[in-house]
């Protein structure tokens, strides 16, 4: 029920009743309900009654610590408990009667409270506020999220190592500009996102190490005078240690733009991959083909295979990067402490949290899906002079060039076989050595772009062999 439900007497009172408890939660200052703009305004339940969860848990948490620490009657505490856990079970079935007017998660869960309990739903708030209620609250969703992200993160690396092993030895252009640059191998390609998804989950790991603190028991913004325990509280609900100083704890939003800034680095990442998807998957290239549910049709073209899943994932990017830009502007004008403000937070971590939540899983289907194709990649990979490299390389090795010199050669012979349009293994020997005279027979085996991926034996280079092994040892990190 809302407070504009109905205009019907019995709605009209049940708004009476609602505006009444209202009322009482700000206590006797407020003699008039607000106005219905100001209600509309103020009220963030459509927004955080995710938290309901968080909230309950943070409330069951408090008020088993109130009892041991003398606060409340331990008959209190454990009529406080199951009624809470009563609310929790209304709220997982859709049964839970969320009110607007009751503003937040917070009142509309003590508001219930109190029709299942009576009196002692009114001892629950007894050192503490909203404002530390919330800070611990919106704590536990992102540190859940942090590690719903981390979970689906390694799922997704998994599947790269799947076609990397499966690609190990296929050999595909790599670019620079999007131009040919030299001859890599699909398996090292794939290999590439494993490590860039691996940095995003140490940033969302750091992210979760520094909120692992609970600001539960801060109160409003100086702490309270009750006897309370909040070592005890932290360690129920999971935190590391209680936070330091109260005007922090309730002020701080650094753990939701930390999450933010992880996010948008991650989605950026899941971007990069959607556009090489796309070209990937166009006619012009033809390097891979996804899967028919990981791509659309025409309503007008029946031709066409569009990767709209690919293209999403690229465009949810902007949502995630947009949250931590709004955030960062709302926090960057507030004194100490709270500040209304701060309920723009949540819902803007929230969307960015399920944008980024859409582009893995669609990400992690696509990766899952798309079938390499061998024969295409194989041949742009010698496209537009790829082992030049190869050939500088061995003009220094061979015949000691400096590789200034080497490139110099090299260069020359590019231009040559330009000009005749072939590829410079098709150059021949005395055209070579017309250019360089020193050039021997066993040039041609440096040319070949099967030669030039096996030839790149450094510790992380295309070699099959290194992406095997990194391909090992990223099982065994992932096991």
């Amino acid at each position: 029920m809302t407070a504009d439900s109905s205009n019907s007497p019995k709605a009209s009172a049940a708004s009476s009743a609602i505006s009444k408890t209202s009322n009482e939660m700000w206590g006797g200052r407020f003699a008039e309900r607000p106005d219905a703009v100001m209600e509309a305004i103020n009220a963030s339940i459509d927004v955080d009654k995710r938290m309901a969860e968080q909230d309950v848990a943070g409330s069951k948490a408090h008020a088993r610590m109130l009892a041991a620490q003398g606060v409340i009657s331990a008959a209190d505490a454990e009529a406080l408990v199951s009624g809470l856990e009563q609310v929790i079970t209304e709220i997982r079935s859709g049964a839970f009667p969320f009110s607007r007017a009751l503003e937040d998660i917070h009142m509309n869960v003590e508001a219930r409270l109190k029709e299942i309990v009576g009196e002692p739903a009114g001892r629950l708030h007894t050192a503490r506020s909203r404002n530390d209620q919330v800070a611990v609250d919106f704590r536990l969703w992102v540190r859940d999220e942090i590690d719903r992200t981390d979970r689906a993160l390694a799922d997704l690396q998994r599947a790269f190592l799947a076609q990397a092993e499966a690609g190990a030895d296929l050999v595909m252009p790599g670019f620079t500009h999007l131009q040919s640059a030299q001859p890599v191998t699909w398996g090292h390609h794939m290999m590439a996102y494993v490590e860039m998804i691996a940095r995003d989950r140490g940033r969302f790991r750091d992210a979760r190490a520094r909120l692992n603190e609970s600001p539960l028991g801060a109160a409003a913004l100086a702490g309270t005078s009750f006897p309370i325990d909040r070592h005890a509280t932290a360690s129920a609900l999971g935190f590391d240690r209680p936070t330091a100083n109260s005007l922090d704890s309730v002020s701080d939003r650094d753990f939701a733009l930390e999450f933010l800034a992880a996010a948008s680095i991650c989605a950026m990442h899941l971007s990069r991959l959607a556009e090489e998807i796309v070209i990937w998957s166009s006619a012009q290239f033809r390097f891979v083909r996804l899967s028919d549910k990981f791509s659309t049709g025409s309503s007008i073209m029946p031709q066409k295979r569009n990767p709209d899943a690919a293209e999403l994932v690229r465009a949810k990017t902007g949502r995630v990067t947009g949250a931590f830009v709004g955030l960062s502007t709302v926090m960057k004008g507030l004194a100490l402490t709270y500040s209304k403000d701060m309920q723009e937070d949540k819902e803007q971590t929230f969307l960015a949290a399920d944008a980024l939540d859409l582009a893995i899983g669609a990400t992690l289907g696509m990766v899952r899906d798309m079938a390499p194709n061998a024969e295409v990649l194989s041949k742009a990979a010698g496209a537009g002079y790829a082992t030049a490299t190869d050939l500088a390389d061995w003009l220094v090795r061979r015949l000691g060039l400096p590789f200034r010199t080497a490139h110099h050669v090299t260069g020359t012979l590019v231009k040559a076989a330009e000009v005749k349009g072939i590829g410079l293994e098709e150059l021949s020997l005395a055209e070579m050595q017309a250019v360089e005279p020193r050039i021997e027979a066993e040039v041609y085996e440096v040319l070949g772009v099967e030669n030039s991926v096996r030839s790149r034996v450094s510790y992380g280079g295309t070699a099959p062999d290194q992406v095997r092994a990194q391909i090992a040892r990223w099982k065994g990190l992932l096991a």
